[in-house]
């Protein structure tokens, strides 16, 4: 008797891996490779990848017993993620997982283009250069945008509303971040009609992040926008920190910013955009994908 399982892929388009039972034949060991850009001991990470785990076991697939998934961390480090991302691929995965920030989806696409790839929380998948278009992705990549920068005008709103006296705003971002470029055009953008002169700042260390909050905590009737990266996101905990020290009104993209102390975040549930993802990061390696890149950028608001 020979039966198949189909595990639908994003927006309804479907790929499977075909499990053939004959008698006590046992199903074959699928393999998935996931490539974090963030630490392995980051617990937000963490908790995402423990999202994915549990949507991959209400499909029916269990790391250890019918799949077997292999890690790597690039903790941040653009070179560490080519390294790994030739790695994975040197196990012949059935499909390759990736993280948030282009450049770990972006070393799995430089490094093949046959293996099925599906990324999470990329902002500007066209801009990075992972798909031709949202609507039909082309070659071996789909996955979930976030689209955070449209929203990134109402951030700035709530900020100025729990902080009416606040006359300028800092933004901190990644300067090698297209999408933070557009979200910094976005806030610039609508600054002056809330009364506000904004300013930007680009950070790549702890060291940068420090220097910023000595600049622009000087003056007073500041408050500050932080803009999601694998920089911010490590060094949350100092970000927050700083902020407080300096009593600086503040506001971040995810949820985990304001749950490790942040003033509040604006933005999507990445642990949703995860639960998503494992419903359609199972792949066959023998169906070239075909489906639509989705965007999750309903937002909500955490204090």
């Amino acid at each position: 008797m020979r039966r198949r399982e189909f595990i639908t892929l994003v927006g309804g388009a479907a790929a499977s891996w075909p499990l053939n039972v004959r008698g006590e034949q046992r199903e074959p060991m699928r393999r998935i490779g996931i490539l974090m850009h963030t630490s392995g001991d980051d617990l937000e990470s963490r908790r995402r990848i423990t999202t994915l785990l549990q949507a991959l076991q209400k499909l029916g697939w269990t790391d250890g017993q019918n799949v077997r998934i292999d890690y790597r961390w690039a903790a941040g480090d653009t070179d560490r993620a080519r390294v790994f991302a030739k790695e994975l691929i040197e196990l012949k995965p059935d499909v390759l997982f990736a993280n948030g920030s282009p450049q770990a989806p972006a070393a799995l696409v430089q490094a093949t283009r046959s293996i099925p790839i599906v990324f999470v929380n990329i902002s500007d998948p066209v801009g990075a250069g992972l798909v031709a278009n949202l609507a039909r992705p082309g070659g071996n990549v789909t996955g979930f945008s976030n689209g955070i920068f449209q929203i990134a005008g109402e951030q700035l709103e709530l900020l100025k509303e729990i902080a009416p006296s606040m006359t300028r705003v800092t933004v901190m971002y990644m300067p090698d971040a297209r999408s933070h470029l557009e979200m910094w055009r976005e806030i610039e953008t609508q600054a002056p009609s809330l009364g506000l002169k904004a300013t930007a700042v680009g950070v790549r260390s702890p060291n940068d992040i420090e220097r910023a909050f000595a600049a622009f905590a000087r003056e007073p009737n500041g408050g500050l926008a932080v803009f999601a990266g694998s920089v911010t996101q490590m060094n949350r905990k100092l970000i927050i920190t700083l902020a407080a020290r300096h009593h600086l009104p503040a506001i971040y993209q995810w949820r985990y910013f304001a749950d490790d102390g942040g003033l509040m975040a604006y933005g999507p549930d990445p642990i949703e955009i995860y639960r998503q993802a494992g419903a359609t990061s199972i792949a066959s390696s023998r169906v070239r994908q075909r489906a639509i890149c989705r965007s999750n950028s309903r937002p909500s608001t955490s204090w």
